[in-house]
């Protein structure tokens, strides 16, 4: 088990397992980027624990929503507005368009594509 005292290796060895595990790590290392690229590829949630930085950061987003739609709650709220963030998530589970921004929430593209809907 880690926790704020454990060393970058040892963290980054934990959220390769369990990217949840970044909850127990040190402020520095939530808000080191390879860190948390690491745990959100593991689980896209772990999002959760990343710094208010990495959670603005659109690659790490990218990232976690594309691992879990439901990270997108956890991004920061530009990124709620970020089209190609909002339409990641709902790829993977399509109730993740609760956390998009009202404007996105309801856009027709959006929907149709996390329902799978053709528009030729």
């Amino acid at each position: 088990m880690i926790n704020i005292n454990s060393t970058k290796e040892e963290v980054l060895e934990a959220v390769k397992q369990d990217g949840w595990a970044l909850e127990y790590a040190s402020e520095e290392l939530r808000n080191d980027r390879e860190v948390v690229m690491a745990a959100v590829g593991e689980s896209g949630q772990a999002l959760r624990y990343a710094s208010e930085e990495l959670q603005a950061d659109r690659d790490v987003a990218l990232a976690a929503v594309n691992k879990s739609g439901w990270a997108l709650e956890y991004a920061s709220e530009e990124l709620k507005r970020d089209r190609e963030v909002v339409m990641g998530a709902v790829n993977q589970y399509l109730y993740a368009l609760a956390y998009a921004s009202e404007e996105l929430r309801y856009d027709r593209e959006i929907i149709d594509y996390g329902l799978g809907v053709k528009n030729d």
